[in-house]
């Protein structure tokens, strides 16, 4: 259901961050010139060194006129740090897709900055649910999906070589090396002990053809799509499990490389906790969100030895959204 926002004709009010890093492989043009002759009162900050969003947004806050509204132009990565941000300070996100895919803008209708200023100029809103992601350090807003397992070791490597073999190579280089090396791991979902590929946890229900479910389909589920991949295959079939796209499924199914369907196992759930021993997670990154990988810098001690524990849970309508 829409909701109205605040608005205003110049921008007064916003505060934007950019991420400029964010997408430039793909990203025609600079969209801020345009942004800034639509919007000519907002206050525009560019992301750079230690500075996080929510650091930005409370500077705004306790200055003399604060924000009303919080806009970010970047990718997933960045907006969900935004998103964090804005549902502290309760105030609602405009989002701008300068990444490379942005799952969630697409979500909400935003092919462009432009579209995503008319939505903002309208005053046109929703309330979406997120998830909340904990490992025991604080939680983090999470939009479209995380992961455990080889998902996240592929990113890692592909965001290390993709300085210097940009990023398209660096997934062929990464998704190799990771097929060469992975192993199942050991992990405990909601009391039950399990040896897994990959744990994908989507935000709102989800194509069931799909294992990995990088963007939600829509914005008012309040549900959790969890997909379990089952180490009961070969590594190439675990590997083939991360394909998202229509096109590549169909081809990885005709060539019987994806994982067998009851090696697939799926969970609707408002809530899921998934704990893996810390000497078996040591040196792969424990999970990754909306693109970005986290790590764990501690792990709770139990009668089996150290372990790693994350906790997601769906909020249902905790963040406005212009859409």
């Amino acid at each position: 259901m829409s909701i109205d926002l605040p608005t205003s004709p110049d921008g007064a009010g916003v505060l934007l961050l950019t991420n400029r890093s964010a997408g430039t492989a793909v990203v025609r043009a600079d969209p801020l010139p345009g942004i800034r002759e639509r919007l000519p009162a907002a206050r525009i900050h560019a992301l750079t060194g230690d500075d996080t969003p929510g650091g930005v947004l409370a500077a705004a806050l306790a200055g003399a006129e604060p924000p009303r509204v919080l806009g970010v132009l970047g990718g997933d990565g960045s907006v969900a740090s935004a998103a964090q941000a804005a549902r502290d300070a309760g105030l609602p996100l405009l989002v701008l897709p300068g990444g490379t895919f942005n799952h969630f803008a697409r979500a909400l209708g935003i092919d462009t900055p432009d579209a995503a200023l008319d939505a903002f100029v309208a005053g046109r809103g929703v309330r979406v649910g997120v998830a909340v992601l904990d490992a025991g350090e604080g939680e983090m807003t999470v939009l479209n999906t995380g992961a455990l397992g080889i998902y996240p070791d592929f990113v890692a490597q592909r965001d290390r070589l993709r300085g210097r073999l940009g990023k398209w190579v660096a997934g062929v280089v990464a998704a190799v090396r990771v097929l060469r090396r992975a192993d199942p791991l050991e992990v405990e979902i909601d009391g039950r002990r399990m040896r897994v590929w990959s744990v994908f946890v989507g935000v709102g229900r989800n194509s069931p053809e799909r294992i990995a479910t990088m963007q939600r389909w829509l914005v008012d589920d309040d549900v959790l799509d969890v997909r379990i991949v089952h180490a009961r295959g070969p590594r190439v079939r675990a590997m083939a499990s991360l394909a998202f796209g229509r096109r590549t499924v169909s081809v990885l199914r005709a060539l019987r490389l994806m994982p067998r369907a009851t090696d697939i196992e799926r969970v609707l759930t408002p809530r899921i906790e998934i704990a893996l021993r810390a000497d078996v997670a040591r040196g792969i990154p424990p999970f990754v969100h909306d693109g970005e990988v986290e790590t764990v810098a501690t792990a709770r001690t139990g009668g089996e030895g150290p372990r790693l524990s994350v906790r997601v849970e769906m909020l249902p309508g905790s963040l406005d959204v212009y859409r």
